[in-house]
């Protein structure tokens, strides 16, 4: 879609418009997403099916691009959606109702995917705001995917998309049921598997390779599993100084695919 295209796609002069508050709960089967860039985000894929959107108008003006005349849009006050959303949200005025993404197999991302281009796993975390926050990092530097089991990762929800800025609508996010098993698959597909490791003797740096990488991260305080350090083809670490014990996983994501897409050949 042409930059001109989109700006016919999203912003104006829609919607039903009617007095109700909402009940502050989304409708069964259906995630609510709040703020500028996961809503607008959302309204620009055409991959979602969107059920309603809650906004002032202030906040519609400021969309990139205008709504279909048809859209259902619900005029609203700051303070009635602060009742549509998790306390304290900063929903900045625009509160969407959509269907979750539809899940993304892991053999068609590795398929689909650039050799130059990582692909992040996730070994049980659990915080929204780190997997949000790490989707906005796997977008900034060009990952393919992340990859998270599904029993121990936060489901689809307003909080990640809005940690993650916009990049739920464009990283894919697939969830295994073994991350064992993923990670043999990537293996099998020519994927070197990174573990990020505080007590590694290499450095990332060192263990870096040339061609396809998935980078391996565990929850914080517990870090790897044994089977899933198990699993990897190298160890390593980030050098930090010997005052920090450890980086927040969401920050040592970033700077690891930074590294990847800075390194040479």
């Amino acid at each position: 879609m042409t930059k001109p295209e989109r700006k016919r796609a999203l912003r104006g002069r829609a919607g039903r418009m009617k007095g109700g508050r909402g009940s502050g709960r989304a409708s069964t089967g259906q995630v609510r997403l709040w703020g500028h860039h996961a809503v607008e985000a959302a309204l620009l894929n055409p991959d979602r099916r969107h059920r309603k959107l809650w906004a002032t108008r202030d906040a519609i003006a400021a969309l990139d691009g205008e709504l279909p005349p048809d859209f259902p849009v619900e005029y609203a006050d700051t303070a009635d959606l602060d009742r549509l959303v998790a306390r304290d949200a900063p929903h900045q005025g625009l509160v969407l109702e959509c269907a979750p993404l539809e899940e993304r197999d892991l053999a068609e991302v590795i398929e689909d995917a650039d050799p130059a281009r990582p692909i992040v796993i996730l070994d049980q975390v659990t915080d929204p705001h780190n997997v949000g926050a790490i989707l906005r990092s796997a977008a900034a530097f060009n990952a393919a995917a992340i990859v998270t089991q599904d029993r121990h990762a936060p489901p689809e929800s307003g909080v990640v998309a809005k940690s993650a800025s916009g990049a739920l609508e464009t990283v894919p996010w697939v969830r295994v049921v073994n991350l064992a098993r993923a990670l043999d698959d990537l293996c099998a597909q020519g994927f070197w598997r990174i573990g990020l490791a505080g007590e590694a003797e290499m450095t990332l740096a060192e263990a870096m390779p040339t061609g396809p990488v998935a980078i391996v991260l565990g929850a914080e305080g517990a870090g790897l599993r044994h089977n899933i350090a198990g699993h990897c083809d190298a160890l390593a670490r980030l050098p930090i100084a010997e005052a920090m014990e450890s980086l927040n996983v969401s920050n040592a994501a970033a700077i690891a695919l930074y590294a990847l897409a800075t390194r040479e050949g």
